[in-house]
């Protein structure tokens, strides 16, 4: 125990003395007034993820096997199902709402309780809706960048709509319920490995934070738009940085 705690505070000076300051108030980036605080949950938010979910998210890639992942992230994707749905319809999408839920019965009775998707190969969309969408959708379109303790980036409306998402997971409530809550593990460290290619970028970047937080914000526009705003282009957002 001591030992991990020696871990944690070691990559926490060494993540401060890497991170630079928040510039003044006036030049902060419109979206993120809070940037000080924000700075330091991610200095800490780092530091926990060095010591603890990329290892074990690294040592995830090496012991499963690429089909194995595969039917994980399915499972959980298809596990969220009607959190999808229900802000499917808060959105005035009753027809996509519909094709969700199709998905939702195809993938869990014919594959193997989402393990596979089935869905996708008779042709059935996918979506992937939440209720901070919802309400950007209803008109809260900027929101304050924030970042959680542990959960890591989002806004203020984001963080606030994952109250009722929490209360519309029932099938993901009862599922660990009825088996483990080594799920929320698993499913916390699948999501990790998933991102280890872009932790290299965010880490080889002049700022680590600003380009954390720019690529994320764009990235939330892109789906809050349905793809209608263009992803960043986080290899010129690097060079652009070193040539400052």
């Amino acid at each position: 125990m001591k030992g991990k705690l020696c871990i944690v505070v070691t990559a926490l000076l060494l993540l401060a003395g890497c991170a630079t300051t928040a510039p003044p108030a006036e030049e902060r980036h419109p979206r993120d007034p809070w940037e000080p605080y924000n700075r330091n949950i991610f200095v800490f938010n780092s530091a926990i993820d060095y010591a603890l979910i990329r290892p074990l998210a690294k040592g995830y890639g090496k012991i499963t096997p690429e089909p194995a992942r595969h039917g994980i992230r399915n499972f959980f994707t298809n596990i969220r199902a009607p959190v999808v749905i229900a802000n499917l319809l808060l959105q005035g999408r009753p027809a996509d709402a519909g094709t969700q839920f199709k998905r939702f019965f195809v993938n869990t009775t014919f594959g193997l309780g989402g393990l596979l998707d089935s869905a996708s190969s008779v042709g059935l969309e996918a979506f992937d809706e939440d209720f901070g969408q919802t309400m950007a959708v209803w008109g809260w379109e900027d929101s304050r960048f924030v970042i959680l303790p542990l959960l890591g980036p989002s806004t203020l409306r984001d963080g606030l709509g994952r109250v009722p998402d929490g209360y519309a997971d029932f099938v993901w409530r009862w599922t660990i319920e009825e088996t483990t809550y080594a799920l929320i593990g698993l499913n916390v460290i699948q999501v990790r490995h998933r991102m280890l290619p872009l932790s290299e970028d965010i880490e080889s970047a002049f700022d680590p934070y600003s380009y954390m937080r720019d690529g994320w914000l764009q990235r939330r526009r892109h789906a809050i738009t349905n793809g209608e705003d263009g992803l960043p282009d986080y290899e010129s957002y690097i060079d652009e940085d070193w040539e400052e």
